[in-house]
């Protein structure tokens, strides 16, 4: 995995095909690039949009803001250190144009899409192609769809692996502007007073949240489409509010809206409900409601979610909405390389695999764009540790129970025991990362020496 530096007139060894230009695609370009490939990267928008996006921006983000945690103790800030050790484009991107979130990391989607957009269109080695691809190129090549792949290309992709695709539902979260919220009712804290006070908090009465449940459940929503009717499995992260609301009274309240570690300042006492607003953009004048995914009417939201103290005059720019999400049987098609079994110079990435979330999106586009140049170039492809965070998943997805497998983010379940058990619950995940930095770094000696070659 030597990183190639290329002088003005040389030319690079190979080149390699991807498609897509979210996430995982736009990684995947500029790892290939970086690693001397020259890199034809195709993006169908905006010539065709799909049913979230609504720019052609490549690494727009269709759902939250927010990356995840970035604590150092946690599973999602571990994946996240991997990937800045092992130079990632769009981490980087997302430090560069992150906002205030605690101990997450939330960006401004605009300035992230718009960053990495300049990057990637000013790298020497990467030709960006507006253009839809119907049909699986030769050579080496990297297929970063996403969980909204064409029809024509998904057409392609089920009579290349001969397997049926699976399906679960993702979800965008309505955003207000931060004057339509009324701060004399809600209040800027975070739970338990610790970190900046990043959250807007909006509390409820146990009467307040009974009557807001109650509007909820029996709103009107938008009725599903034939093939959403046919296979209406939802994912569990993804569930719509109004559809966890309807599992029991008191769901939401113990669910996204517990109130737990925050005081409301108006009664010195803990609400029966708080809903929390998260910073959108990088001035701040725009909130996402956190976990309000939901599939609701537009006038059905405003009216039900405008019952929300706080929110009685809230200004929507953007409605919430789930939209159905594709994914491979990767356990039987890819190694953890993200190279499909039956194609070695054909590798995935992204939400198709089946990883879950953005960081984890980031991860496989990282391992398919070197592997693919790796493979462009004569080189045997790179299999990162499985005691480290990317390799986990890369090798759960790819080793997982084919009969019941469902995509998977980043978790302390997913690596190895440590030799010997750690039974302190934090003791154990710090020994975990300490382990998986450390394995990660060897990995990175060991391959810009050629070891692996």
């Amino acid at each position: 995995m030597t990183v190639r530096s290329f002088s003005d007139g040389e030319e690079a060894l190979a080149t390699v095909t991807i498609i897509g230009g979210g996430l995982a695609g736009s990684e995947a370009a500029w790892q290939a690039a970086a690693q001397g490939a020259e890199v034809l990267l195709y993006e169908m928008r905006p010539l065709k949009m799909t049913p979230a996006h609504v720019s052609g921006q490549l690494a727009e983000l269709v759902c939250s803001n927010s990356l995840g945690s970035d604590l150092p103790d946690r599973a999602a800030g571990l994946l996240k250190a991997e990937l800045r050790q092992l130079g990632s484009l769009l981490l980087a991107c997302a430090d560069e144009t992150r906002v205030p979130a605690g101990g997450a990391l939330a960006v401004d989607r605009q300035r992230f899409a718009e960053e990495v957009t300049r990057r990637i269109t000013s790298h020497p080695r990467i030709r960006l192609i507006r253009a839809e691809v119907t049909a699986i190129p030769s050579g080496p090549t990297v297929i970063a769809t996403g969980p909204l792949t064409s029809d024509a290309l998904a057409a392609a992709i089920a009579e290349l692996t001969g397997q049926e695709h699976l399906y679960f539902y993702d979800a965008l979260a309505p955003i207000v502007t931060v004057e339509s919220i009324d701060m004399s009712v809600a209040f800027r804290a975070s739970r338990y007073g610790t970190g900046e006070a990043d959250y807007i908090n909006c509390p409820m009465t146990r009467e307040e949240y009974e009557r807001f449940v109650e509007a909820l459940v029996t709103a009107e929503r938008i009725p599903l489409r034939e093939f959403e009717r046919e296979d209406s499995r939802f994912f569990e992260a993804c569930l719509p509010i109004e559809v966890l609301a309807a599992r029991g009274r008191d769901a939401l309240a113990f669910g996204p809206l517990r109130p737990v570690g925050l005081t409301d300042p108006r009664t010195g006492k803990r609400p029966y409900a708080v809903v929390q607003l998260r910073q959108d953009n990088l001035a701040g004048t725009l909130y996402n409601i956190v976990g309000f995914q939901t599939n609701l009417r537009y006038s059905e939201q405003e009216r039900v979610f405008r019952m929300i103290p706080g929110l009685e005059h809230a200004e929507f720019v953007r409605y919430g909405q789930m939209h159905r999400n594709t994914f491979i049987n990767a356990p039987l098609l890819l190694e953890p390389t993200m190279a499909f079994r039956k194609r070695p110079d054909l590798f995935f990435a992204g939400q198709i695999t089946g990883v879950e979330g953005y960081v984890g999106s980031i991860g496989s586009g990282w391992v398919a764009g070197v592997n693919a140049a790796r493979i462009a170039q004569g080189y045997h492809p790179v299999t990162l540790p499985p005691t480290t965070m990317l390799g986990a998943l890369c090798h759960y997805i790819s080793r997982a129970d084919p009969a019941s497998f469902q995509p998977m983010k980043a978790n302390f379940g997913l690596l190895p025991e440590l030799d010997p058990p750690v039974p302190n619950k934090r003791r154990r995940y710090q020994a975990y990362v300490a382990r998986a930095l450390e394995h990660l770094a060897q990995f990175l000696s060991d391959t810009r020496t050629g070891a692996d070659q």
